[in-house]
């Protein structure tokens, strides 16, 4: 593996993605016993994206993941390395690999499981809907969206999950618990990443909370998620009661606060339209705001293969985030 003490060569995801996405992409992947999945996820990711980078977040798996991903990064200079102390949950994971990411000028990160769940092939499409947004939600439960091989319990349980969060927080979104999505560097800079106290799934809400109250132009689009087919899932019940208490907490301070701001005037709204790649289509959708407006999303390009015919992106403008709480972690850094 190459250690550097400089940044990556700047490289940009315009190309490939029709000029749909500004700047440079990096995908953080982070990773706990997946020997058996990284190295194929890689692999379709590299050849879905070539212009983007990747950073595995390996929490030191015993399972020797971290020196599988040190030996695809020896011979792939897009592919760099952040080796953690100890498993300390997704959340400071995703936040480690964030700050690696901010620290080294990316414009857009990306949020993407090691296990096959999330396609690789489909990433081109939360990109291109970056154009005319902030945060891009991969989301399995709007229209179009499709799950594959989860029994009825796991159905059910995130089903009933992001109705409650819808609920609680009052944040119209199909699928706020997903963990395949895209956001802009400039809504993560705008955060108080240090401060989200949630480790596990919850911090996927967490953050697109923080995001869509401080004004930030959050969009869905449909995804396929498929359960995984080799290693041990990091669901557990201490995960679905953290999720559940915090959910309630933040929905209780929020009533009491009332406290949202206005779009904002620094979001991708004044970006030009998007122009879709050739031989994809684009199209437009209205989803009803809380006030009553309806406003049209940002055209969404969809790849020749895809196995639906999915619906166009579901716009939401919302409006403010008090910083959540979460201490800080401690985090080895080597490789890049």
């Amino acid at each position: 593996m190459r250690h550097e003490a400089g940044h990556p060569a700047p490289r940009t995801a315009g190309t490939a993605l029709g000029g749909s996405v500004p700047g440079r992409v990096l995908v953080c992947i982070p990773t706990y016993e997946e020997r058996e999945n990284l190295p194929d996820t890689l692999t379709r990711l590299r050849a879905a994206v070539p212009e983007a980078d990747v950073l595995v977040i390996d929490d030191a798996s015993p399972d020797g993941t971290g020196e599988i991903a040190d030996r695809l990064a020896a011979t792939d200079p897009s592919v760099h390395v952040l080796h953690r102390a100890g498993k300390a949950g997704l959340g400071a994971a995703y936040v480690a690999g964030f700050a690696w990411g901010l620290g080294r000028g990316y414009d857009v990160l990306v949020e993407m499981d090691a296990d096959g769940s999330h396609l690789p092939e489909e990433l081109p499409r939360l990109l291109a809907a970056l154009h005319g947004a902030d945060v891009v939600l991969g989301s399995r439960w709007m229209p179009g969206g499709e799950v594959r091989n989860w029994p009825r319990s796991r159905l059910a349980l995130s089903r009933g999950g992001n109705i409650y969060v819808r609920t609680a927080l009052d944040m119209p979104l199909s699928d706020a618990t997903g963990g395949f999505r895209a956001y802009r560097a400039s809504v993560l800079r705008s955060l108080a990443l240090d401060s989200v106290a949630s480790q596990g799934y919850c911090f996927q809400v967490d953050v697109v909370w923080q995001a869509w109250r401080g004004g930030w132009r959050v969009v869905e689009v449909p995804i396929t998620f498929i359960e995984r087919e080799r290693g041990q899932s990091k669901m557990s019940r201490d995960i679905v009661a953290e999720a559940l208490w915090r959910v309630t907490w933040w929905g209780i301070r929020s009533r009491r606060s009332r406290v949202r701001l206005p779009p904002r005037t620094d979001s991708s709204a004044g970006l030009p339209d998007f122009t879709p790649v050739a031989g994809h289509s684009a199209a437009t959708a209205t989803m009803p705001l809380a006030s009553g407006e309806r406003r049209a999303a940002p055209p969404l390009d969809r790849p020749a293969a895809a196995q639906l015919d999915r619906p166009a992106a579901a716009q939401l403008d919302r409006p403010a985030a008090a910083p959540l709480d979460r201490p800080a972690d401690a985090v080895r850094t080597s490789g890049h």
